[in-house]
């Protein structure tokens, strides 16, 4: 089931939480955003509250204040540990005191803590928060405010005390008190395109004719169904940039804040090349935990997640290189392997894979995905084939931080390419593998099809290795640039690159610019990338740049509360607390001191509902299912031990019985009345495509038509059927073209090598035949 961001609270009980109030600054591609959660206590008794929500793991929250009837009450970053002493002594002594913080399991879920809220008291709580906005394959930014947090599976034994173990309250989604508005303002120097969301929207209001600044925000009634999500498309989004951002001087020595930042950001035109020799080793790794028996979205006809992963998976099995070899791995609260090892990619191996894809279910229990992870690694590694792991799930699970440490321990023999399925999938999980493996990171939700994401990670992975990465700078004497972001190593084409840098030194006078330059080899060849830029620092009140730089540091140093080595500790503390960016052993706490007299008496504990949103997720066992335990204040949390996901609730039941009754023998069941999909299902694993009835029926013709239309008598009818197959594609699939371009690269390889001399015959009437326009040019003579 799905969590929405709030405070917990009693369900028979009045709920504190009012509403949530969101501020969205997008400046290029970084957004700045201000959530104010508005609290009232309607009883006569004090409360003590506690809640918990969802943040994109990018996140840089470098805020949190408190306006308590009026009076504002700014918090302190302190070390975590300190900073939990101080809350409970406050509380103790009854003062109001309130404390944010990183989950300890998860960078992507924040806790908060409330006390001594006294009778007929208002309180508004802020944070804020800055982020670089990914890039989507057709060139959007994407922004996205997370309002589903999905429960996490927690594995038996793990420590309990993490927020996530909470079990709250539900109620219809109708029913539910509290509100969610949003803001947005939107400027770029380059004219914006459009502005797209999966949820009801405001009319965009463009401010002057040359649509570089709109304003937009959320329709009435968001009420937690789904992540709040917006595109922007601008015009140019691909323009290399360098921005510098005036430090604070009056810091002391060697504090990051006291110089300028340096945000650089570079597009690599890197060329194409033809692919490496070496096929690779391929290993996809698929959630199939109860949670993946839920749909991808909320809306109607929503695919059941599970579903789209196999559609997927057999579209990525049918477009693998001839030559490479791959495994499939399934876990939840066990694991099975297709094969004992990663096995020769050929016909027999792809239909044995293809039909175990099409027998898999959601029946695995929980979400524990270190196991598996930890038997893949103990592979033996097969020489001349690099290792490409391609892991799917939906996120939910507790250890996020020793999961990323797996990965990061064997990043050198792999990299790694993840994909979050579905609304709330963990940020911190899969954007954390990714990145210590020098992969990518896609996230799927509402009608997006997670199929062209899978096939331009996989695309990805067979580019030829970009090697001698490295980053120099030319500046005025007297002036250095310190690296803040991790060396890079990996470079993928058509992917963004952001780096930040510390300028120490002189700062030249004014007109005065420096260069940075990026180079790397490609197959033998040096290439460059060159960014121009002006020396003088631009005054930001919020030191944007500086904090997502200290982020980047955060991100390459913090494993997480438990996981971070000693000497790296120190590091995350000293630049966690210098430039007020929260970290995994870093706590923000506010103590309102000030008031007339200490709250009196014991605190009543609340915790609000979260809604129901049928059939999305599987629940807890029965041993779950008992009375509410009350929220205690920190070190005293509620502690809950975690089983896997196997039942499900009658709701889901009766939602999925009308989609899961299938049979998953046939393609159909896969596939439904897709035609393009039908269509590459039935191709060989060699690229070429049989001559039969399915074929003709995928093609939506007649078999003896098809026959009858053979150019040349006794030749081998797999010719004719492949050379029409990859005309029907760019014919009638264009627009999912990157679905199919690698597909389609082995079926043209294929028809030349064995059409010969008659492959243009075979071409030229294929386009009589279906009275194409596509230039026969495609299949490159």
């Amino acid at each position: 089931m799905v969590r929405p961001c709030g405070l917990l609270t009693h369900q028979e009980e009045p709920v504190p939480l009012k509403s949530i109030s969101v501020t969205l600054s997008i400046c290029e591609f970084v957004a700045g955003v201000s959530a104010t959660l508005n609290y009232e206590n309607e009883e006569k008794v004090p409360l003590e509250a506690f809640f918990v929500f969802p943040m994109d793991e990018d996140s840089a929250v470098y805020s949190f204040e408190a306006v308590v009837d009026g009076k504002k009450i700014m918090a302190e970053l302190q070390d975590k540990m300190k900073a939990h002493t101080n809350y409970e002594n406050a509380i103790s002594q009854g003062h109001q005191a309130f404390l944010l913080e990183e989950d300890m399991s998860s960078r992507d879920v924040f806790c908060c803590n409330v006390g001594n809220l006294h009778p007929g008291s208002k309180v508004a709580l802020t944070l804020k928060y800055v982020q670089e906005l990914p890039l989507e394959a057709d060139g959007a930014l994407r922004y996205v405010l997370p309002a589903i947090l999905n429960p996490r599976y927690c594995l038996s034994g793990w420590p309990e005390d993490s927020c996530l173990n909470m079990k709250t309250p539900v109620v219809p989604l109708e029913d539910l008190p509290y509100t969610l508005s949003l803001v947005a303002t939107i400027s770029s120097q380059h004219r914006i395109e459009r502005i797209q969301s999966d949820c009801p929207l405001s009319p965009i209001e463009y401010q002057g004719d040359d649509k570089t600044s709109a304003q937009v925000s959320l329709a009435d009634g968001h009420k937690f169904d789904r992540d709040v999500e917006l595109l922007i498309y601008y015009s140019e989004v691909h323009t290399p940039s360098v921005a510098v951002e005036m430090g604070t001087p009056e810091t002391k020595p060697d504090c990051l804040m006291g110089d300028p930042s340096a945000m650089v950001s570079f597009y690599p035109n890197i060329p194409e090349a033809q692919p490496p020799t070496t096929c690779g080793e391929f290993v996809f790794l698929m959630d199939r935990s109860g949670s993946m028996q839920g749909p991808m979205s909320k809306q109607d006809k929503s695919q059941l997640r599970i579903e789209a992963a196999k559609e997927t998976l057999i579209l990525l099995l049918k477009s693998l290189p001839i030559g490479c070899y791959f495994n499939v791995y399934g876990f939840g609260s066990s694991y099975e392997a297709f094969f004992p090892n990663s096995v020769n990619y050929s016909q027999h191996t792809m239909e044995e894979a293809l039909r175990r894809v099409k027998l898999m279910q959601a029946d695995l229990g929980g979400t524990e995905i270190l196991t598996p992870l930890q038997a893949i690694y103990r592979g033996t590694s097969i020489p001349g084939h690099p290792l490409q792991l391609f892991v799917f799930t939906d996120g939910e699970v507790t250890d996020t931080f020793s999961v990323i440490k797996e990965v990061r321990s064997n990043s050198l023999k792999h990299r790694c390419f993840s994909f979050g399925i579905g609304e709330g999938a963990s940020t911190s999980l899969i954007k954390g593998i990714a990145r210590v493996a020098g992969g990518t990171s896609e996230f799927i939700t509402g009608k997006e099809r997670i199929q062209s994401k899978a096939l331009r990670a996989l695309k990805r992975s067979l580019q030829p290795v970009v090697e001698d990465v490295s980053l120099s700078w030319d500046l005025p004497q007297g002036l250095s640039a310190k690296m803040l972001s991790p060396e890079q190593t990996v470079i993928f084409r058509g992917q963004r690159l952001i780096v930040y840098a510390q300028l120490t030194g002189m700062i030249p006078p004014a007109e005065a610019t420096g260069e940075v330059c990026l180079k790397y080899t490609l197959q033998g060849k040096s290439f460059e990338n060159n960014v121009t830029f002006s020396l003088q620092p631009q005054l930001d009140a919020n030191f944007t740049i500086h904090r997502l730089a200290a982020k980047s540091f955060l991100q390459t140093k913090d494993m997480g509360f438990r996981e971070t080595p000693a000497n790296d500790k120190k590091d995350v503390l000293k630049v966690s607390i210098e430039c007020g960016v929260i970290s995994s052993h870093t706590a923000f706490v506010a103590i309102n001191k000030d008031l007339n007299k200490p709250v009196q008496g014991p605190l009543a504990h609340r915790d609000i509902p979260r809604p129901i949103l049928c059939g999305a997720f599987p629940v807890l066992s029965r041993r779950h299912q008992g009375g509410l335990h009350k929220t205690q204040a920190l070190g005293h949390r509620l502690k809950r031990k975690c089983v896997p996901l196997k039942e499900t609730s009658p709701e889901m039941e009766r939602a999925c019985s009308s989609t899961s009754e299938t049979n998953l023998e046939t393609h159909h069941t896969v596939f439904g009345n897709n035609h393009l999909v039908q269509l590459i299902s039935l191709q060989n694993a060699d690229g070429s495509w049989d001559l039969n009835e399915s074929l003709a029926m995928a093609l939506g013709m007649n078999l003896e038509d098809i026959l009858a239309a053979l150019p040349v008598k006794n030749v081998d009818s797999s010719s004719w059927a492949t050379v029409l197959a990859v005309l029907w594609l760019h014919t009638n699939g264009k627009d999912s073209m990157c679905e199919w371009e690698l597909l389609e690269r082995k079926a043209v390889a294929w028809i030349r090598f064995h059409a010969g001399s008659i492959m243009h015959v075979l071409v030229k009437a294929a386009v009589a035949f279906l009275k194409s326009t596509v230039d026969p040019a495609i299949f490159a003579f």
